[in-house]
């Protein structure tokens, strides 16, 4: 029994064009609104040709120019995802209409857009119509192929429902060419899977093929309980049936086929007992009678049934039912033999034998040469030739048949397995990449990381050493507060002590010499005054002191370089020179930019001490227009400035000089010495005037 799509409602499969078509507008918002109305009017308007195709008022001519009209407008279409549907609608129709040229056409049509859309839904739908197709033509394992496609595209899309569907139809098809071990197996996996849906319909078909394939295996005990079944899933389907009826025949079948022909008549009986049979299924009314009467003569030789099988021939002559007639000349055949009326048996035989070869019926066509070896024995030997003949190559087609069908489930096995392997590879390449993009990740991160503390213990080590430098130009600070101090206890010890002292003395003698007016008075008093010049001339040398020292500016900052100057040549072992602006008050430097300067000397002067092995440094500190720049020139090895590496001190002193927005160029090469220039920029700085300049030779 084949499982065949339904074509929907007109009104539904409308709604669901129209549904399509909005949501195809929905999608391109950015189109123009006449292009979105223009497709949903040509959409619309493909409906509705459809939709008349469909109507069983017209004539099947009509319906076919119908359909032609909306296969030319659909070919039109720009949007592929609307044409597929609407090319899947025109197969089918095509389909139902018997037209094979048109249906391979379009169904061809519709496997290609869907598989470039990679829409495996119409993949799916458009190789079931076409596994239909080659079931009606008896291509058995084209038709086994495309359901096995279908079936697994469901299966992908967790459609279970029409997996199962598919695993139906596949059994059936196996059950065509006799593969019954096949078809069970795939009916039971439909069965698994329609069971927990409650699909009872469907259960009922496949435990009604489940009976047909066991009878077949003449486990006829196991047909009966997997026909109950059916039965029993016949009662739970929702509204009116009549399934019922078919079961019933199907089990008097197999009780006709155990030559229990008592037993099987009250099946047949009851099957007939139904008053709308003839008008609902004419088919079956017509097997169960030809099965009624073939009993009945078989279990009473004088049975009133000849009225009976002809009622069943004219009937079966006028729907076509070439192979139902085939069957029923057969029992008419048998029915004469056992009136023993050879020659009308002879007859029915050679009918039963035509027909069945215009209906393909191999299983009735070898019955019927059996039936006329009996009948006709001076014929039996070119008979029975003809039936070992046809019986070996049927059985040898059938066998590569299932073979065909083992192959094609294999090779999709495959193919699936193939798949799944590609999966896998994808899926641990997609692992490689993401580990080694994660560790490429955590590598820059670490690095990054790694950059930042580097940094912050650069500009840690930075700020301790200028707090150490501050700490210098503090120290330096009290040191010369401190010998301010020293030299003003100084000045009051020898003004008090010598000075005020001696004008102490001379003011007593003159005091006392006011009362005398000789010539010794006179020699005292010439005394006093000398010693008051002697005072004079002692404060006008303490007075030169003092004015020369405040006209002589040493400022901290110079100091503090003075200091690292001897500080580094105690372990540099080298002369040095150090030149400065007196008239420029350097500790009016800002104190990033005195705190810089001075690392960019010291660091400077180290590198002179480490790699130059110089014996001579000059430092100079002169004033420019902008600010003031510094210069360390050394006398010792030199190198290639433009090859060298920068180090970790060039680093610092970039790194420094770009702090206080200044610039520096190191001049050297081999053997001549090494020199870097300072430029430092002063905000505001006013013009230069020509500069004194003070040098400070090494002791």
């Amino acid at each position: 029994m084949l499982s065949i799509k339904h074509s929907p409602p007109k009104y539904i499969k409308s709604v669901a064009v129209s549904l399509l078509a909005f949501w195809f507008l929905g999608c391109n918002e950015s189109d123009s609104s006449t292009n979105n109305m223009e497709i949903f009017v040509q959409a619309d308007s493909i409906g509705a040709l459809i939709d008349s195709a469909t109507n069983s008022e017209f004539s099947q001519t009509e319906q076919k120019k119908f359909l032609a009209k909306a296969e030319k407008r659909a070919s039109r279409i720009k949007n592929d995802s609307l044409k597929v549907n609407l090319y899947s609608r025109i197969s089918l129709r095509y389909l139902n209409l018997l037209d094979s040229t048109n249906f391979v056409k379009t169904n061809r049509q519709t496997l290609e857009l869907a598989k470039a859309l990679n829409d495996s839904l119409k993949l799916a739908e458009a190789n079931w119509d076409l596994a239909h197709f080659y079931r009606k033509k008896s291509k058995a394992d084209n038709a086994y192929h495309h359901f096995l496609e279908a079936q697994k595209l469901y299966d992908a899309l967790h459609m279970d429902y029409e997996s199962a569907r598919m695993l139906y139809n596949m059994a059936v098809t196996q059950a065509d060419i006799k593969d019954y071990t096949g078809s069970e197996i795939n009916t039971i996996k439909a069965i698994e899977i329609l069971k927990p849906m409650k699909k009872y319909k469907r259960l009922y078909n496949c435990y009604n093929n489940l009976g047909s394939v066991t009878k077949e295996l003449k486990d006829y005990d196991r047909a009966i309980d997997y026909y109950n079944t059916a039965f029993a899933y016949q009662k739970l389907i929702e509204g009116s049936n009549n399934y019922d009826l078919s079961v019933k025949n199907n089990i008097g079948v197999v009780y006709l086929e155990q030559g229990n022909y008592k037993k099987a008549i009250p099946f047949f009986q009851e099957v007939l007992k139904s008053p709308t049979l003839l008008n609902d299924r004419p088919t079956l009314y017509a097997i169960a009678l030809n099965n009624l009467a073939y009993c009945k003569f078989k279990t009473d030789p004088d049975s009133k049934v000849l009225k009976d099988f002809e009622t069943v021939i004219h009937l079966q002559d006028s729907m076509g039912a070439i192979q139902d007639i085939s069957r029923s000349h057969y029992y008419f055949a048998e029915y004469y033999l056992k009136l023993k009326d050879t020659v009308k048996a002879v007859s029915q035989a050679k009918k039963a034998l035509g027909y069945s070869q215009i209906a393909h019926s191999n299983d009735r066509f070898l019955k019927s040469l059996q039936l006329l070896a009996k009948l006709e024995p001076q014929k039996a030997s070119y008979y029975n030739q003809k039936y070992i003949s046809l019986n070996d190559s049927l059985q040898q087609v059938e066998r590569l048949a299932r073979n065909k069908f083992a192959r094609i489930r294999f090779e999709t096995d495959e193919f699936i397995a193939e798949n799944q392997l590609l999966a896998r590879q994808k899926q641990l390449w997609t692992g490689v990449a993401v580990s080694i993009l994660l560790l490429g990740l955590m590598s820059y991160i670490i690095l990054v990381q790694r950059v930042k503390n580097q940094k912050l213990r650069f500009q840690q080590e930075q700020q301790a050493t200028n707090q150490e430098i501050f700490n210098l130009m503090l120290a330096q600070k009290q040191k010369l507060e401190e010998g301010k101090k020293i030299e003003q206890k100084r000045i009051s010890e020898e003004l008090h002590d010598g000075v005020l002292g001696k004008m102490l003395g001379a003011r007593m003698v003159l005091t006392g010499l006011n009362k005398k007016n000789d010539e010794h008075a006179a020699k005292e008093r010439k005394r006093a005054i000398d010693a008051l010049q002697d005072v004079e001339k002692e404060i006008r040398a303490i007075s030169h002191e003092l004015n020369h020292a405040a006209y002589l500016n040493i400022p901290n900052f110079i100091h503090s370089l003075q200091d690292l100057l001897k500080t580094v040549q105690k372990t540099g072992e080298f002369e040095y020179k150090f030149i400065y602006n007196e008239s420029f008050d350097w500790d009016s430097l800002a104190g990033n930019i005195k705190i810089n300067v001075y690392r960019m000397i010291q660091e400077s002067l180290q590198n002179s001490v480490k790699h130059a092995q110089c014996k001579n440094v000059i430092v100079e500190l002169s004033r420019t227009d902008d600010g003031f720049k510094v210069s360390i020139e050394d006398d010792g090895k030199g190198f290639k400035a433009n090859s060298r590496k920068k180090g970790i001190g060039l680093r610092n002193i970039a790194s420094r000089i770009e702090k206080i927005k200044g610039r520096y160029h190191i001049k050297s090469a081999p053997g001549k010495g090494t020199t870097v220039l300072l430029e430092v920029p002063l905000p505001n700085s006013p013009k230069s005037k020509p500069q004194e300049k003070t040098t400070t030779p090494s002791l």
